[in-house]
């Protein structure tokens, strides 16, 4: 009986000394679980294995310019422009139009010849505000464009170079657009033209005629554009004319399921399917909790997002329709958390009686 009896004292204590291991385990995992839920999202997906982050939201895109006004203060003057100087209570300048002569130069009372030619309408406000500063204390100026020295367009948002350019002659949008050296890599796919109605609507099918503000407008695909689908697309641009461009819209993909997490553009899409972004990121984890995916969706006017429950395995096994995701929508797919530590950690409380139990059984009555 002295080896039953020795044998059933060293399994007592090696019994007493791994449960409270294994309750330990459950106790760091679910207190680090609580700490750290993991990352909603990551970053780009061309980015492999990305450290993890603490949770992001993904914001909604911006637009490069989003105002005439900012376009505008980019504008490089030049010989022949006609610009509008604002001087407030200083009475010898007032208010009053100047042309810029052929140096370069416009001459104003008491600050005299100034270089304007070369220089935005910011950095010629600050040049006459400093000279200013010499006869008025704290003067404010303002300088804008009254007559452009040339026939100008607009190219507003998202491009490489956005900003005021002189029509000289007969351009067409594409070559325009090579010009300015085309657009950003996270500009939408699709461009507006917007053209005064006094130089006629543009003569494309799916053009509109706003009648409120007497402009014509289409939406232009770039895809089309550059394969050449409708040479029709590659419009002469007429004086005037407002060519703008905003952020590509994303989806985002996130969660420790995922194979990869980050962004994906819609591109001339509207909505991207749920099958679709998953594809794309590299697919599902193996331990991916099909059950409890949820789609994040942006609520308008509010920085919340509502969560939609997402049932993956009968989306992919075809008993549920795909769901369609839309710009700025957030898809999440958590790990399954039942891996063998965390069931053993889980169900130890219970698991340890019965071993104890049965080792006993075994070591006396062999």
């Amino acid at each position: 009986m002295r080896t039953p009896l020795v044998s059933l004292l060293f399994i007592s204590f090696a019994v007493s000394s791994v449960e409270p291991l294994l309750l330990g385990q459950q106790n760091r995992q679910n207190q680090q679980n609580q700490q750290n839920p993991g990352p909603l999202f990551q970053g780009p997906l061309n980015q492999q294995n990305p450290a993890p982050q603490e949770p992001a939201q993904p914001q909604p895109a911006q637009n490069a310019f989003n105002s005439m006004d900012q376009v505008r203060s980019n504008y490089v003057l030049g010989s022949n422009d006609q610009i509008l100087v604002r001087a407030f209570n200083v009475q010898e300048i007032g208010e009053r139009p100047y042309r810029i002569d052929m140096d370069g130069n416009i001459d104003l009372p008491l600050v005299g010849v100034v270089k304007a030619g070369g220089l935005t309408l910011d950095q010629l406000e600050s040049t006459l505000t400093e000279r200013l500063a010499t006869y008025v204390r704290n003067p404010q100026v303002s300088v804008t464009v009254a007559q452009y020295r040339s026939e100008p367009v607009f190219f507003i948002g998202a491009f490489r170079s956005p900003g005021i350019y002189p029509l000289a002659g007969r351009r067409t949008l594409v070559e325009m657009l090579a010009s300015i050296g085309g657009l950003q890599p996270y500009a939408s796919r699709r461009i507006t033209v917007t053209r005064r109605l006094e130089y006629g609507p543009i003569p494309l099918p799916n053009a509109v005629v706003n009648k409120a503000d007497n402009t014509s407008s289409v939406e232009i695909s770039m895809g089309s554009l550059h394969d050449q689908v409708n040479p029709a697309e590659d419009i002469v641009l007429q004086p005037y004319d407002k060519i703008s461009v905003a952020r590509a819209e994303m989806v985002y993909v996130g969660g420790e399921g995922m194979n990869r997490v980050g962004a994906l553009e819609l591109g001339e899409r509207d909505s991207l399917s749920v099958i679709q972004a998953i594809s794309m990121s590299g697919g599902l984890t193996r331990d991916a909790d099909l059950e409890k995916a949820r789609i994040m969706r942006p609520v308008l006017s509010s920085s919340k997002r509502a969560e939609i429950p997402l049932n993956l395995k009968q989306v992919l096994s075809g008993k549920s329709n795909d769901v369609p995701l839309l710009p700025n929508d957030l898809l999440y797919v958590p790990r399954n958390g039942n891996t063998v530590g965390t069931v053993l950690a889980k169900y130890a409380p219970y698991l340890i009686p019965t071993l104890i139990s049965t080792i006993l059984y075994v070591a006396v009555f062999r």
